[in-house]
């Protein structure tokens, strides 16, 4: 198994950053104490490497035989997935191209394939999800999304489970929070926050508005 410390490469790479006392608004307008853009990642040949050969090892555990990612920021990692497992490549949209043929799988038509979906990052799951469904109604049987990290939402959680697909993470929240506060990133207070936000971040929003 690759030796991989996602959740140092995470922090030492600026892919991302924690703030609890001066939060981030994210694009709904709620105010968070993270950020996260893995695509920071990809300017790191060695760690970028390192994550596509765990992310190429946990996907050949369920033996596929298509590798799909979510566009657009899971298709480089799917990519990398795909060379090494030298299996067929495939991106999923959330919604249907609006012109020309309509489709929503591009790349070889995923009927009757056993797909991992690779994901770069898991927030409340939705977009993830919408891509499973799309995949499925490609006859396709998705055996499981693969995603570099997650926040650890609960609504991630139950979206996964109504959707009967399993996720895995390459890096959790839990070992985000606990490696920022190794670093000295974070203080206790800090980490405590964090928690509390994962729990109810529209509570935690409103308390720091």
């Amino acid at each position: 198994m690759t030796n991989l410390d996602l959740a140092a490469g995470l922090l030492d790479a600026g892919a991302v950053r924690l703030s609890p006392k001066s939060p981030f608004t994210w694009a709904s307008g709620l105010k968070a104490p993270i950020y996260c853009d893995n695509r920071q990642l990809l300017g790191f040949p060695d760690l970028r490497s390192a994550i596509a050969e765990a992310l190429a090892e946990r996907a050949a555990e369920k033996d596929p035989t298509l590798i799909a990612g979510t566009s657009t920021a899971g298709i480089p990692w799917a990519s990398l997935v795909a060379d090494r497992l030298k299996l067929p490549l495939a991106y999923v949209r959330p919604e249907p191209k609006k012109h020309g043929m309509g489709r929503q799988v591009e790349g070889p038509h995923a009927d009757k394939h056993r797909v991992v979906l690779i994901e770069d990052l898991i927030s409340t799951g939705g977009s993830s999800v919408k891509c499973v469904e799309a995949l499925r109604h490609e006859d396709a049987e998705v055996l499981e999304v693969l995603a570099l990290f997650s926040y650890g939402l609960p609504q991630a959680d139950a979206t996964f489970q109504a959707a009967q697909v399993p996720l895995r993470v390459l890096a959790t929240f839990e070992e985000l929070a606990s490696k920022a506060q190794e670093k000295g990133q974070i203080d206790p207070a800090d980490a405590a926050s964090l928690a509390e936000w994962r729990t109810d971040t529209v509570a935690w929003s409103k308390r720091h508005e």
